[in-house]
């Protein structure tokens, strides 16, 4: 895949088991298999986590950036490998150093970028940063598992 390709929603849906309200990815921009991704979210006043976070000051989760950059590292990892997730599944298993350095809220597009920083069998590991008109908002090494719907 050249670092010219572009994935539009169906394709993304194509690729990811996630649907509404939890599918955190609108578009991929950028793909370079093995090495990177860069995918963005466009953020709304009308997403269902503003209702409680926070009423009066609405503020995207943390958790769910988090979860934005891994969904976009697992159509990271499907294009990579040239899978469907028919029979796969894209797993976190673990966060390392997770910082939040401002808030998201409703208007932002938030862009979404991650790289390989080592890959050993089936797990993943990438460094994650989210990015609002160039500004860091979020960071992170997230690793992920390649597996088998039937035997988890």
């Amino acid at each position: 895949m050249s670092s010219a390709a572009l994935f539009d929603i169906g394709q993304i849906m194509n690729m990811l088991p996630h649907r509404y309200p939890f599918l955190l990815v609108d578009r991929v921009l950028e793909l370079e298999a093995g090495v990177r991704i860069k995918a963005y979210k466009n953020v709304t006043f009308n997403e269902n986590f503003f209702q409680g976070h926070f009423p009066g000051q609405p503020i995207m989760p943390g958790v769910l950036i988090l979860e934005a950059l891994a969904q976009a590292g697992g159509i990271f990892v499907v294009k990579s490998l040239d899978i469907t997730t028919d029979d796969k599944l894209f797993l976190f298993t673990g966060i390392e150093g997770a910082k939040f350095r401002r808030p998201v809220v409703p208007g932002d597009q938030l862009m979404l970028e991650a790289e390989v920083v080592r890959r050993k069998m089936n797990i993943w590991k990438m460094q994650g940063r989210a990015t609002v008109a160039g500004e860091l908002v979020a960071e992170g090494v997230f690793s992920a598992a390649v597996v088998d719907k039937g035997k988890m």
